[in-house]
């Protein structure tokens, strides 16, 4: 029977950035709010460095790299600008993540099946550098197949559907979709791969995902980052973190 261990919570600043670029400051500093939530017990921090550098900047990369106590997940697309800049700072990990010039934030899974050949040259130096790589996936057997087939070590699941699924009161598509994750959970780990998962998570949707014993990490960001504006930020962190560890307990 697969352990129960602790569940990693890996907190996402990019939204911090958001909002110190609207007004072309220099603050909020994305990197003071990294600290802070490795403070507030984050188990690791995720950063998204965009093709059109909307939120986090490459100084806010290399400044990271330098602060941080705890592990680094670096999301990138698969360019060869971001490739060349994950081999210079050689995160702990790189998560691959579809991107649209056009598209607020990350809006599905990566399409890895049509694309195995090139992804899978592509990630070959990002693991010879020492970086773990994640795929950014949906629950998707075909995904799931290709990211273990190109040689990816990790997959995020995108929770994306089941989220927006409760949020707009859809609760047979929400179940749906919460058992096509619980099953793909469980093969993507039969597989060897760890089992990572997150996007648009928040309190009310966080307890079922961090329930499945095959999940490792979840990755949250932008809901805490908005929940401390009203309870500040360490408070905002330790709320995920009680919710995550009770799920995980009682299962």
């Amino acid at each position: 029977m697969l352990s129960h261990g602790k569940l990693r919570l890996g907190v996402n600043i990019d939204h911090v950035a958001t909002v110190r670029n609207a007004r072309g400051s220099a603050y909020p500093d994305p990197v003071r709010a990294a600290k802070l939530a490795e403070e507030a017990g984050a188990d690791g921090i995720t950063a998204h460095l965009r093709e059109d550098r909307r939120h986090i900047s490459d100084n806010d990369i290399e400044r990271l790299v330098d602060a941080l106590r705890v592990p680094l997940n670096f999301e990138m697309a698969a360019t060869d600008e971001m490739q060349a800049i994950a081999l210079r700072h050689k995160p702990h990990a790189v998560c691959i993540v579809p991107e649209k010039r056009e598209e607020r934030t990350t809006e599905g899974g990566l399409e890895v099946a049509r694309e195995e050949n090139r992804l899978a040259h592509f990630i070959a130096p990002l693991r010879e550098a020492g970086s773990r790589v994640s795929i950014f996936i949906a629950a998707d057997q075909r995904q799931i197949d290709a990211a273990h087939r190109i040689g990816a070590q990790v997959i995020e699941l995108h929770t994306g559907s089941y989220c927006d699924f409760h949020a707009e009161g859809r609760f047979e598509e929400r179940d749906a979709e919460l058992e096509r994750m619980r099953e793909m959970s469980a093969y993507a780990h039969s597989l060897g791969l760890e089992v990572h998962a997150g996007h648009g998570i928040t309190y009310d949707t966080v307890q079922p995902i961090a329930a499945f014993p095959e999940v490792m990490e979840l990755n949250i960001g932008h809901f805490i980052i908005g929940e401390a504006i009203f309870r500040g930020l360490h408070p905002a962190i330790a709320e995920m973190r009680r919710l995550m560890d009770a799920a995980r307990a009682d299962t």
